[in-house]
């Protein structure tokens, strides 16, 4: 079910920039670009610096009346803000104007709208417009209000809008249960890659940023490429042969982007669980964007936002077969340049994961000599190349253990300490 107007593509849109003071705003650039995404045509920008906003329109009488002398000069059908407005407002703009107008949060949404193609990114797309939705509905059903006629001990009834609202919760917990469905068989997907060892690695990066392209780079996978904003909303998983090292599962997911709606990242968390359940992430770079430092500090964000930010990274800078030597020299000394569409750098970029992985590096784990069933636990894993017991009455184990294997034994809790080491006398080398 489709809950929001949808616009005849190839509309001309008026893109009013608003700028609250002290408050950090989207940038232009970038609403142009999801406007173009979404298929329309950018007729014009109206910009407005706020103190604060008015209570009716957002904005003052003189912009809406200068807005309403452009849509009756110019052919524009819709009006496109780059922040979110109240019910009420929306709709006295909508009134005043006589023109569609969306958020951009409700652009947002139906580009996803348009990208989602499996079951699961259908409902996350759905749950998104319902939680849209439920934070928007106003008083538009007075009609068919109950409130009035009450006698004696007779309840008032039931509001219109009251009933609307209790209607769109139930579908909420509704859409929430098919996504907890789909969720559990992608969990049950990540359990037997877990179970047969492989290391996981995940692909972020801001939107457009040639995640897509680097995956199938890697993978020699087919998935739909496009220059476009959320070209990717759906999470694909690949089995990649790192030489000499042995497989690792990647997962491409979908692309970030600054101010990321609250309802989206709520509406798509069993998608970026993917990236939640990363051993590593790969933050995937446009090397030729000039604002590529701003785009990197935002991907952060919105990994600090799922509580992300402590899995560990590796940079890449993709498209570097769109800049000059000279622009090569201005990025990182450390980084990792790839060309995605000429697969040049690669196999550097293979090296790089394997070793960020830690594939079997050497590691000592320490757990509690009456603790059996983590000691049962550590040989099952097949890891344990000699064991000791400590002078503190502790066991010692030393393990070769890949990243996979280092994540599951700190999940196990307090009695299982863990420490890289640097040299193992004890173990022959010929077992590295």
């Amino acid at each position: 079910m489709d809950y929001f107007y949808r616009p005849e593509v190839g509309l001309n849109a008026l893109i009013l920039d608003i700028h609250l003071k002290k408050t950090e705003c989207p940038e232009l650039q970038e609403l142009k670009e999801l406007v173009l995404s979404a298929g329309f045509l950018v007729e014009m920008v109206v910009t407005a610096l706020l103190d604060r906003p008015n209570p009716k329109w957002f904005v003052g009488k003189g912009k809406v009346n200068a807005l309403k002398q452009i849509v009756s000069t110019r052919d524009v059908r819709l009006l496109v803000v780059n922040c979110e407005i109240s019910g009420a407002q929306h709709r006295n703009l909508e009134k005043f104007l006589g023109i569609r107008v969306i958020t951009r949060t409700e652009l947002i949404i139906f580009i996803f709208g348009d990208r989602a193609k499996t079951r699961e990114g259908k409902l996350q797309v759905e749950l998104a417009q319902l939680y849209h939705l439920q934070s928007r509905l106003v008083g538009g059903w007075s009609h068919l209000d109950r409130q009035k006629g009450g006698v004696g001990l007779r309840g008032a009834g039931e509001r219109q809008s009251e009933i609307d609202k209790r209607l769109v919760g139930q579908k909420i917990k509704l859409t929430q249960a098919k996504i907890s469905r789909v969720s559990r068989r992608r969990e049950t997907g990540r359990k037997s890659r877990a179970r047969g060892g492989l290391s996981r690695v995940t692909l972020v990066g801001y939107t457009n940023a040639g995640k897509s392209t680097l995956f199938n780079a890697l993978s020699d996978s087919n998935v739909i490429t496009e220059d476009k904003l959320f070209a990717t909303l759906d999470p694909t998983v690949r089995r990649v042969e790192i030489p000499g090292t042995g497989d690792i599962a990647v997962s491409d997911t979908v692309g970030f982007i600054s101010h990321l709606p609250t309802l989206l990242i709520d509406s798509f968390r069993a998608t970026l669980e993917e990236v939640v359940g990363a051993d590593l992430l790969l933050h995937v770079v446009d090397a030729s964007d000039e604002n590529w430092r701003d785009k990197i500090q935002q991907v952060n964000s919105v990994l600090g936002e799922i509580q992300c930010d402590q899995i560990p990274q590796v940079l890449c800078f993709n498209k570097s077969d769109l800049l000059v030597e000279a622009e090569k020299t201005l990025l990182p000394r450390a980084a990792i340049l790839v060309s995605s569409k000429t697969k040049s750098g690669i196999d550097l970029l293979l090296e790089e994961l394997s070793r960020a992985l830690g594939v079997n590096a050497p590691y000592s784990v320490r757990i509690r000599a009456e603790d059996g069933a983590s000691r049962s636990w550590l040989y099952s894993t097949g890891a344990v190349l000699e064991e000791e017991l400590c002078d503190d009455a502790a066991l010692r184990f030393w393990i070769q253990a890949d990243s996979w294997l280092v994540g599951q034994i700190k999940k196990k809790g307090l009695a299982i300490e863990i420490e890289e080491v640097a040299t193992l006398s004890r173990v022959k080398q010929g077992d590295f």
